[in-house]
């Protein structure tokens, strides 16, 4: 059985529905309305086939993949019947991060991830907790945009940090602040207690 990846920008009808009941794949039904545009832009319509490289297939079966992070394709060439595999991906647009020194680097959830591993060791937090965190900081900041700095991703990590932990809390928040002695953490256990927004730091 041969398997394609196709990365698409959106997964907005991937494949017309004429082609999902079993319609050609290779040119548009001569029974949609003109002017129809086909396939829609960002999505696979056409893929050759990897038995004759034809390009005349239809799709005998979709279904959602990887807990809906991917549609799941079966198609079968209409020139030589092999069947083959396709999946259909959304494709991340990429996150830019800005560094208060004036440097630009791609945002990373590894960074971020370890960061967190590290305030919260020897603390009740399981690496569930810590994975979740992660993905709830990366929804939120891919959110606001395509540029974020580095000060608005430490204080969305310790928005989450502040509920989960408070002791990695302050562990976060000592690197990423850089603190330079006990009053930094008086000053910051202060603000942990009043529930106040910490202020802005470099991550």
């Amino acid at each position: 059985m041969a398997a394609y990846l196709c990365s698409s920008s959106t997964l907005r009808a991937p494949v017309r529905t004429a082609c999902a009941a079993g319609g050609r794949t290779g040119a548009p039904s001569a029974t949609w309305p003109e002017p129809d545009p086909w396939p829609a832009p960002g999505t696979v319509g056409i893929v050759r086939c990897p038995g004759c490289s034809s390009l005349e297939d239809k799709v005998v079966d979709s279904r959602t993949a990887d807990e809906g992070a991917a549609i799941r394709r079966r198609r079968e060439c209409l020139d030589c019947g092999r069947r083959f595999t396709t999946y259909e991906r959304l494709e991340e647009a990429l996150v830019v991060v800005l560094k208060q020194s004036g440097g630009r680097e791609p945002f990373s959830r590894a960074k971020i991830a370890a960061g967190v591993l590290a305030a919260a060791k020897n603390r009740p937090v399981s690496p569930a907790d810590v994975e979740a965190l992660v993905v709830e900081v990366e929804e939120s900041l891919r959110l606001e945009g395509p540029e974020l700095t580095s000060a608005r991703i430490g204080l969305t990590v310790l928005e989450r940090l502040r509920a989960l932990d408070q002791v990695a809390y302050l562990r976060f928040a000592s690197v990423y602040k850089g603190f330079e002695g006990p009053g930094d953490f008086e000053r910051e256990m202060g603000l942990l207690m009043k529930h106040e927004p910490p202020p802005p730091g470099d991550f």
